[in-house]
């Protein structure tokens, strides 16, 4: 199993301010999986996934990556931790303004220690053409498409998506959606896509819904929709 989470607890505030946020979350993934982490604002969705990703701390529990207990790590090995196994891809792109889109994605590259092929990512994300050109010369899809390049250029094992298409259009949301499954199956990094959409789940080989910090499904999708037919 390449991640397995063990009753984790999460809460923010103190004393009489105190709110629990995950309330004892179980879940493990394999890897190449893709799941999706559905549910409504403050639901935990958001917090898991940063928990996951090393940018916030559980209270409690365990977090196992290849074996690796995550929460006995002091801060250089979280640091490690996460040059080694994630790549993070959020609403906002993040890229770096005065180098271009090619420049951004080595960014990444530089990060890891067996990295992708730059000139194959580009042309999978359909990048080629656009490689020279200053974020600011890029449309909202093209810089995603840029900031997906640059988490992924280093070959993670978990690519952590929170609303990667939160701010696009539909039709622009749908490209973005073809291409992060594109990634999944072309270079097998296992994703964890958090969404308050509840069309996407039709995509994902694994649903996860959560309400009020619990875990109220978990299940194996059976019958995939490919990102290009979904509808909402």
């Amino acid at each position: 199993m390449l991640l397995t989470l063990k009753d984790i607890h999460k809460s923010y505030g103190t004393m009489e301010n105190r709110t629990e946020v995950l309330k004892g979350i179980d879940l493990s993934l394999e890897e190449g999986e893709f799941c999706v982490l559905l549910g409504p604002s403050g639901s935990g969705k958001s917090t898991l996934l940063n928990i996951v990703g090393g940018i916030d701390h559980a209270d409690s529990g365990s977090i196992i990556i290849h074996g690796d207990e995550m929460s006995s790590m002091k801060d250089r090995q979280l640091t490690a931790y996460r040059r080694k196994h994630l790549g993070y891809i959020f609403q906002s792109y993040n890229l770096i303004p005065n180098l271009t889109v090619r420049e951004n994605i080595e960014v990444g590259a530089y990060l890891g220690s067996d990295p992708l092929p730059v000139d194959d990512l580009l042309k999978t994300l359909g990048l080629t053409e656009h490689q020279r050109k200053l974020p600011n010369q890029l449309s909202g899809g093209q810089q995603q498409r840029t900031a997906i390049g640059r988490a992924i250029v280093k070959n993670p094992d978990i690519l952590l998506c929170d609303e990667p298409t939160g701010a696009l259009d539909y039709n622009t949301s749908k490209d973005i959606l073809v291409l992060i499954e594109t990634v999944n199956q072309k270079y097998g990094n296992t994703i964890i896509m958090v969404t308050h959409n509840d069309a996407l789940k039709n995509m994902a080989d694994r649903v996860v819904t959560l309400r009020d910090g619990q875990i109220r499904k978990n299940y194996r999708n059976e019958s995939k929709t490919a990102a290009a037919d979904l509808e909402w």
